[in-house]
Parts: C-alpha cells; sequence; structure tokens
C-alpha cells in the first residue's frame, strides 16, 4: 500500500526549518535533505510498483467494421495486471508547495479474455497487453490541521504512455488485429486515467492516514509531556523540505503557556545525512520550568541515606564540633536538610558544550521530641553542572556530572559556623543519591517526532548555541 511508499517519501515528516521569518519560532526543528527525498523516492516506487498490482481494470467493448466481413462486436474482460516494473523515480521540492514526484521508463503487462461476436457466429481467446514508457507525475501539497497535524493532498497527477502492443490469441484472433489500433487507444485511456486515480484515492486513504502516526503530543512520562505540534505548513525549498515543531514540554494535568519564546535557529548547509533535528534550548528550558514549578527539583536529606561510616552524621552530637550552639540547645535530636532550586535552571548551550548552574538553598530543621521540625540555619548551594546529551533511534536522552559543591551561611539561629566541613556530606549526597536519581530519570529521555515504522542510524550530534543538531539516516521498516 501506498503507506509504505509516500510515506517514507516524507520520510516520517521528520523535518525542519529555517524559522528566523515566523512569528513564534519553534522549538524543535527538523530537516529532510535532498538524499534523504532520493532514499523516500525508492521507497515510494517499490510500494507504487506494488499497488499498481491492485488496479482494477474495467472490461470494455466496442463494434468492428471489415471490409467483406461486416459489423461485428468485441469485448474485453478478466483484465488482470500480471507484472510491473517502475524503473526510475525522482522527489524533488515544490517551493511553497509540498512535493513533486516524477516515475519513468516503466512497464506494465496486462494479461485477459477476449469475445467477439459477428451475427451468430461468437469467438472467444486471450490476450496479452505490453505497456512501454510509462511516465507518472504527481504534486503533492503539504499542509496543517488546526491541531497542528500535517495534511498531505494530490493537487495534480498526470500519467502517459509512450506505446502499448496488444498479441491477441485464439480463433479467430486474426480479426481482432486488423484493427489492434483502435484497441490498444482505448487501453492507453483506460490505464491512464486508473493510474491516477489510484494514485488520489491512495494519497488520500492512506499516506494521509499515515502522516496522522506524527504524534502532536508524546507522554515523557507521569507528569510531563511534549508539544509536537506543526507550527505551520511544512516548507518545502531547494534540495530540502522543511516543517517546524512546537516543541514545549508541559504539565500533563494543569497546563499553562511558557513566559519565553524560543530562540532564532540557523541551522547548518548539512547535507550528509537523510534527515536532521535541530532541538533548541527553549525544549529543555520548558522541561526546566515545568518540573520546577511542580517541586521536582526539591530534594531532602535525611540521617538514613547517610552511610554508616561516614563521619558526619546529621545529628546535633554530630554537629557539635562546627557548630558548638545547635549541640546546646537541641542536645541529641536528628537533623534534616530541605534543599530547594532558588529559580529554574536553565540549560546552557554553547558551540561543543551544555552546562547548568543551579542556584540552590539548602534549610536545616531539628526534629523536636515533639515531631515537629525547627529552623536553625539556611545555606546557599552553588555549583556548575556539566550535560551530555545523546540519542538513539527514536529519542533523545541526557546524563548529569556535578561540579563540586560550595556552601555559604545564609541564615543561622545558632550562631555563625564555617559551613566547610558540611560541604563533604553534601557532595557525596549530591554524587551518590541526587544525581543517580536525576541520571535515572533522564536516561529514560524524551522521543523524538517520528512516524511509525522508522528508525534511524548514522547518528550524528553536535551543540551549536542555543540549539542540539541531530543528524541520522532513516530506515523505513515494512510490517
Amino acid at each position: 500500500m501506498i503507506s509504505g511508499a509516500l510515506p517514507s517519501l516524507l520520510l516520517g515528516l521528520l523535518l525542519a526549518s529555517t524559522p528566523g521569518t515566523l512569528g513564534t519560532n519553534p522549538g524543535l526543528v527538523a530537516r529532510v535533505t535532498d538524499k534523504g527525498l532520493e532514499y523516500a523516492a525508492r521507497e515510494g516506487l517499490l510500494a507504487l510498483q506494488s499497488e499498481l498490482h491492485r488496479i482494477r481494470l474495467p472490461d470494455f467493448s466496442g463494434d468492428f467494421r471489415i471490409k467483406h466481413v461486416g459489423r461485428g462486436h468485441y469485448e474485453f474482460h478478466s483484465l488482470e495486471i500480471h507484472s510491473c516494473e517502475l524503473r526510475g523515480s525522482t522527489l524533488r521540492p515544490l517551493p511553497s508547495q509540498g512535493l513533486s514526484l516524477s516515475i519513468s521508463d516503466s512497464f506494465i503487462r496486462v494479461q485477459g479474455r477476449w469475445k467477439a461476436q459477428k451475427s451468430f457466429l461468437k469467438l472467444r481467446g486471450s490476450f496479452d497487453l505490453h505497456v512501454e514508457g510509462i511516465t507518472i507525475s504527481v504534486n503533492l501539497l503539504l499542509g496543517s490541521e488546526p491541531s497542528g497535524r500535517p495534511t498531505v493532498t494530490a493537487s495534480s497527477c498526470s500519467s502517459h504512455i509512450h506505446d502499448v502492443e496488444l498479441k491477441v490469441s485464439g480463433g479467430l484472433g486474426w480479426l481482432l488485429n486488423l484493427f489492434h489500433n483502435q484497441i490498444e487507444s482505448k487501453f492507453r485511456d483506460v490505464l491512464e486515467s486508473k493510474i491516477c486515480e489510484m494514485v488520489q484515492k491512495s494519497v488520500t486513504s492512506d499516506l494521509q492516514p499515515y502522516l496522522q502516526t506524527l504524534p502532536v503530543t508524546a507522554e515523557i512520562d507521569g507528569f510531563a509531556g511534549i508539544d509536537y505540534s506543526l507550527t505551520e505548513a511544512p516548507r518545502a525549498a531547494a534540495q530540502m523540505v522543511d516543517v517546524m515543531f512546537k516543541g514545549e514540554i508541559f504539565n500533563l494535568n494543569q497546563r499553562s503557556p511558557a513566559a519565553f519564546l524560543a530562540p532564532v535557529m540557523s541551522l547548518p548547509d548539512e547535507h550528509s545525512r537523510m534527515v536532521y533535528f535541530a532541538v533548541s534550548d527553549y525544549v529543555f528550558s520548558t522541561a526546566s520550568l515545568v518540573y520546577h514549578q511542580a517541586g521536582y527539583l526539591n530534594f531532602s536529606i535525611t540521617d538514613d541515606m547517610i552511610p554508616p561510616d561516614f563521619n558526619t552524621r546529621l545529628t546535633t552530637k554530630s554537629f557539635r564540633a562546627f557548630v558548638p550552639r545547635i549541640a546546646r540547645k537541641y542536645p541529641n535530636m536528628i537533623l534534616e536538610l530541605q534543599g530547594a532550586v532558588v529559580s529554574t535552571p536553565f540549560l546552557t548551550f554553547s558551540p561543543g558544550n551544555m552546562s547548568l548552574a543551579p542556584q540552590v538553598e539548602i534549610e536545616a530543621f531539628v526534629l523536636l521530641p515533639s515531631s515537629l521540625r525547627e529552623f536553625v540555619f539556611r545555606l546557599g548551594m552553588a555549583t556548575n553542572v556539566t550535560a551530555m546529551l545523546s540519542f538513539n533511534t527514536s529519542k533523545i536522552t541526557g546524563s548529569l556530572s556535578p561540579g563540586r559543591v560550595q556552601l555559604e551561611l545564609k541564615e543561622s539561629k545558632v550562631g555563625v559556623f564555617n559551613v566547610a566541613l558540611l560541604e563533604g556530606l553534601i557532595n557525596y549526597y549530591t554524587l551518590h543519591t541526587l544525581y543517580p536519581k536525576v541520571n535515572e530519570k533522564l536516561a529514560k529521555g524524551f522521543p523524538l517526532p517520528m512516524l511509525k515504522h522508522t528508525q534511524l542510524y548514522d547518528l550524528i550530534l553536535q551543540i551549536h548555541k542555543d540549539f542540539l543538531f541531530l543528524g541520522a539516516n532513516v530506515q523505513y521498516t515494512r510490517v
């Protein structure tokens, strides 16, 4: 079915853009290059060839008149396409419209039965029809629905047959051969009409529903999702077709628009891969905003999280050495540390590097015998975090490598003290507990906008100012 042809001819609309003229810049852009279009054309050729075998050719009839024989009637029926070979195809962008698919140098062989009648005389037999030099031209108009889903329609289709040769066998089949030009002309008209009828129907019933498998939203986890609606209709330009995705991560339960816009991205002029993705820092910033607002970036440290052989415990007794007043005021009590990110931490992209500098505050509480908590001091925590991202056949994943934590005393109800001794405990916690939990979540990643039955391989990743640039070849897997 053509769902294997023109779907990959769009390569799953894994497309991208040069969005400088947009009112609202996309957060994620992808691009199908000329190499990708060539692959799509080959895939389309195979599927279209299979589809042509399914054309139902109508019976047709006519009258004949032969000198000295007189007038008679003939009928061709049980027409079937016995073989078909499409030998060459090209897929080119139509600027400001969509795509143009051209197929040339192809042939079809049709077999069937014939019968003729002259007065009371009835004759029948079989026939072979060789159709050579078939060309097909289809223009595809790309658009988008208000929901942000892509659309495709066949805005025009034409087919032409260069040569038709009819061979008739059976009793007195030579009679039909006498006016084969008339019959061959009818066959040509029927086939040319049926080819475009099949293309139009397949675009509507197969390709358009297949494009609907491109996700408008995708769930990242039980809390957040990502918006992959199109910000505008796909663009066709020289050597590529581009589509723009919103690329905004949002709270599944309480969605609100981001308070900032995606930056303009200037995509490199690369064509060595079939498809490229440009993932703006906007995508990661909206993720940080959503998780920060929901308190997912907060954490707590309790004594049972500290390994038994660690010197510093979360008790007032252990803190006595560097906070004497805490031990006197709260003898033999348990401490608890509560950490919160002060403001949304944004991932910074620069050529070849990604970093994060979260501003964190840690509040210490004493657990009183009454089970109440009493605030005792507040620390400021600063660290530089290196981010590493990668992607596989369907999604982007990542991990964080923490720098050393530095603490500063912001407020204290137990006097001024040297926080350096606490840095070892906090560094241990972040390295062995906090970041492993974060990295476990980042390893799950978020999905790229992919159509069904498409996979990426030969992956490359570059870091540019304000965006990631991912390149890949595409494999369409038939089912």
